[in-house]
């Protein structure tokens, strides 16, 4: 029997939009030269790159050369956190960050632990929100960096970045925000974040894979993360592939249209509602019931094992919070940093809608929960 594919895993990664596949057309066989190399075939490459940089600065509000493009989020964590350390390490070792970061931020703090760095990674509340109160309490008069995400990934809870901002400017002290979740869906438009550097990822945005971009506000210092020639104005050495740039910059573009767009948030309030009407009690949301991605919905449901459900959900495509491991069930490092008692997150489960959701799948998909489930 052949199911209908439905896919709400938005979060984990998106198709590629239909205008960013027609704006990468030519870059496959017609525009092939090297962006550094002044004659023709080289002009049309710089160019595509420039205009892409253009784009994305458009979208987080900001001058284009404070756009460095890299290979994806991961890269883009890497290298403002290294790259920060590295630079003011004769003024400070000391960086604060959360305990719900992306493995792209806590596993390069851990690696600098190594070189000296000390980190405080503050907790957050039972919504997954941290108190910029407590992130302004663990500052010492080494503190370099504070690095907070923007938006959870597995609940979509939103922190207060701007908040938090503050503090750090009035301490002077770097601030960076990984908005790999948040680009595309959330307005993030940097001056009014407040933050020093910003990551973005491609494929989060419907861009390719394999592409992202870090804003570094002007004037904050920062040791290159990769060395060799002086490619994006001396920041990160190495090619850059035009083909994919190209994608990210249309991407960009197109994703202001859906910054204000209610459709997916209508969906995901309709998808919980039904969800409370079928399960009561038995279904628990996690994250912040207002300060959240309007994509994002994050349920336990109780006495069940995610993962098990999941498998149930023939063509379903969703993510889970919990690892069944031997018989024991083993949290997320997010629901655990939440104190998500274990015999209610083992049924956690997430489903991030994206522009291609309709109401027929997310209908289907609570018809198929109500089979498993019951």
């Amino acid at each position: 029997m052949k199911f209908r594919q439905i896919y709400l895993d938005f979060n984990a990664s998106t198709p590629l939009a239909p205008e960013v596949i027609e704006a990468m057309q030519p870059f496959f066989s017609k525009h092939f030269g090297n962006p550094s190399s002044y004659h023709w075939a080289g002009e049309p490459a710089k160019e595509a790159v420039e205009h892409a940089r253009r784009q994305v600065a458009d979208l987080l509000q900001c001058r284009p050369q404070e756009i460095v493009f890299t290979s994806g989020g991961s890269e883009s964590n890497n290298h403002a956190i290294k790259g920060i350390f590295f630079a003011l390490k004769e003024k400070g070792n000391h960086i604060i960050t959360t305990q719900i970061e992306h493995p792209a931020v806590l596993n390069p703090c851990r690696f600098l632990e190594k070189f000296g760095a000390e980190v405080t990674y503050v907790g957050v509340d039972r919504y997954g929100r941290v108190d910029p109160e407590v992130i302004e309490k663990a500052i010492t008069s080494m503190t370099i960096l504070i690095s907070v995400m923007h938006a959870n990934n597995e609940v979509g809870t939103i922190q207060p970045i701007e908040e938090i901002s503050k503090i750090a400017k009035r301490r002077d002290i770097l601030f960076h925000t990984d908005a790999a979740q948040s680009v595309g869906k959330i307005d993030t438009k940097v001056n009014d974040l407040g933050v020093d550097l910003l990551s973005v990822a491609g494929h989060k945005v419907y861009a390719p894979k394999g592409v992202g971009a870090l804003y570094i506000r002007e004037g904050a210092p920062i040791e290159p993360l990769i060395h060799g020639a002086g490619h994006e104005s001396g920041r990160r050495a190495g090619t850059e592939n035009i083909l994919l740039i190209v994608g990210l910059g249309k991407a960009c573009e197109i994703a202001k249209k859906y910054l204000h767009d209610p459709r997916i948030l209508d969906l995901r309030d309709r998808f919980w509602e039904m969800l409370q009407k079928n399960f009561g009690k038995e279904g628990v949301l996690n994250g912040h019931p207002i300060h959240r991605l309007p994509n994002t919905l994050n349920v336990n449901f109780i006495r069940r094992v995610g993962s098990e459900i999941l498998a149930r959900l023939e063509g379903v495509a969703a993510s889970t919070g919990a690892a069944c491991h031997s018989g024991s069930i083993e949290l997320s490092p997010v629901l655990k940093a939440m104190g998500i008692p274990p015999k209610v997150g083992m049924g956690a489960i997430r489903f991030s809608l994206g522009r291609t959701t309709t109401l027929d799948e997310i209908e289907r998909v609570v018809n198929l929960l109500v089979k498993v489930v019951r």
